[in-house]
């Protein structure tokens, strides 16, 4: 395997990298899951807390609780890994609401769009007073000719 040389010039600007992202993207110091909850916690590098669901979590959904117990910190708090099944999550993505794939994100939209609650109920209810919910049309193309537009007087 041929490893590329770098110039002390590239080295440098790739710790500057990191020193910026250390500072900036969120880290964690500590995770854990809380069984009552149901949820990983994460305490951040700068003192926030940051929760979320176990089964939001890609490769998480099913585990039990002590394989969710059994979550590690990797890459100076970047990410989080789960050795016995097989996943990793980062912190970035995470706080910032992903919870994994592009796939596993829009199961997770359509999981959510089935849920049932009282206020979807009631407003089904009050859209079936109404008729219920508008018919969807389809535009179907005109076998005319298309008209010129007018063309407008200009001021003079």
């Amino acid at each position: 395997m041929a490893f590329k040389v770098i110039t002390e010039e590239e080295y440098l600007a790739a710790v500057e990298r990191g020193r910026i992202a250390d500072e900036t993207e969120p880290r964690a110091v500590s995770a854990r899951y809380n069984h009552d909850t149901g949820r990983i916690e994460i305490e951040l590098r700068n003192g926030c807390l940051f929760a979320f669901p176990a089964q939001y979590g890609q490769g998480l959904r099913g585990a039990t609780p002590e394989q969710l117990a059994a979550v590690e910190i990797l890459g100076f708090g970047e990410a989080l890994h789960w050795e016995e099944i097989d996943a990793d999550l980062g912190v970035p993505q995470l706080v910032a609401g992903v919870f994994g794939s592009k796939a596993w994100m829009r199961e997770l939209g359509r999981a959510g769009g089935k849920v049932q609650s009282d206020a979807k109920a009631r407003a089904s209810r009050e859209n079936g007073k109404k008729g219920g919910r508008p018919r969807k049309t389809r535009t179907v193309p005109s076998t005319q000719e298309p008209q010129p537009a007018a063309r407008k007087k200009r001021a003079g």
